[in-house]
């Protein structure tokens, strides 16, 4: 169970265009809570869509579970940002597979250190 953990967040976090694509969401998730507490708007401010455009396509889908269930649950902050916690994760997760399968690692079985 720990090896797959570890594996997991490895494929996750240890991999360069999972590292540069979760550092950009978190430069937005700035941007987004600095313009939310900081900036007045007249209107409703759209710096959320970013952080909406970074997780998509996967946001979506649990957007469209959380209808099912309800829009008022749907609308929730308790829902909202757990599932585009969750969805930024799973695309980091398949930018790490991704990277893997293009790279060629973890396919062959060599001695550590070799």
């Amino acid at each position: 169970m720990h090896a797959r953990l570890t594996a997991l967040a490895r494929l996750t976090f240890g991999n360069r265009p999972a590292q540069v694509y979760l550092a950009l969401v978190a430069v937005t998730a700035l941007y987004v809570a600095i313009d939310t507490a900081f900036v007045h708007h007249e209107d409703a401010s759209f710096a959320g869509i970013w952080l909406l455009l970074l997780a998509a396509p996967t946001i979506f889908g649990f957007m469209v579970f959380g209808t099912l269930v309800g829009d008022s649950f749907a609308e929730s902050a308790a829902f909202l940002y757990p599932a585009l916690v969750v969805s930024v994760l799973l695309q980091a997760l398949a930018l790490g597979l991704f990277t893997r399968l293009l790279t060629g690692h973890g396919h062959t079985a060599r001695p550590h250190g070799a």
